[in-house]
């Protein structure tokens, strides 16, 4: 970001946005309505949010339900991967172990692995198998991301730790951990837009109504071309990984932004 980017004051980089987004969607009303599009074809704006209002009990159940297993993954994720990535940085053995695994879960698609995940847990735990699934795409943002930062701790500062005798767990502990928090936090913010979409994924997939989630909402309102619903869907989904985001951007700029050089940059 360059000097005239900060210079902007803060209403205008929250007013430009909004106001696009407004003229956007007053676009998108006309159009529908002089075009005559049929509303199975692409709703209007009004329709969205008629549905979006009609529909909200059920919708706002569906999206807690989304929510919950979002979250849950993410902190499972967060939990075995920091725990693995400790283990990995303080033994080459453990790391070469582990990471050809975790590469392989990565860049395996969800898609894929998704029926043999339901047959192992079985139908009448589909929550179960979803919550597997989001862990599994939200795992390895976690892993990588601190297990560089853990490795990345200045070489001059671990030498004076060694030459005043510290432990192992004084290193990790007064050195390396907070060395490698702002990869954590980074690898955090991409994990938590990662575990909604692999929970989005896996009930897509799962093709059950058992969880009732968003991405079951999106499938039952198109299969009954009830697509105003949908797009409600949809829009909630959207505003949902953008808080997870804007949560995530938020702790990492409380925790980062007196002491590292990312986080105080944006506050000139």
């Amino acid at each position: 970001m360059n000097d005239d980017q900060r210079a902007l004051p803060i209403g205008v980089r929250i007013g430009v946005p909004v106001v696009l987004g407004v003229l956007v969607i007053a676009l998108w009303e006309v159009l529908v309505w002089w075009l005559a599009v049929p509303k199975f074809v692409l709703p209007a704006p009004s329709l969205i949010f008629k549905s979006l209002t009609t529909d909200y009990p059920s919708l706002l159940l569906s999206l807690w339900i989304t929510l919950r297993i979002t979250l849950m993954a993410f902190f499972i994720a967060l939990g075995l991967g920091v725990a693995l990535a400790v283990l990995s940085a303080q033994s080459r053995l453990i790391e070469i172990s582990i990471f050809p695994y975790a590469v392989i879960l990565q860049v395996t698609p969800v898609v894929a692995i998704a029926p043999l995940i339901l047959i192992w847990v079985g139908l009448e735990h589909v929550d179960r198998a979803l919550l597997i699934l989001a862990t599994i795409v939200a795992f390895f943002p976690i892993l990588s991301n601190t297990t560089l930062g853990l490795k990345s701790v200045d070489h001059n500062l671990r030498d004076l730790f060694q030459l005043y005798g510290a432990t192992r767990w004084q290193r990790l502990r007064y050195l390396q951990l907070p060395a490698a928090l702002p990869y954590l936090l980074g690898g955090m913010k991409i994990s938590g837009g990662l575990a909604l979409i692999g929970a989005v994924v896996a009930e897509f997939v799962a093709g059950s109504g058992n969880g009732a989630g968003l991405a079951w909402r999106i499938v039952e309102s198109a299969n009954r071309l009830n697509i105003p619903r949908m797009f409600a869907a949809l829009l909630m989904l959207s505003v949902l990984g953008i808080f997870i985001f804007l949560l995530m951007a938020g702790l990492q700029n409380l925790l980062l932004r007196r002491w590292h050089e990312s986080a105080m940059q944006r506050e000139r």
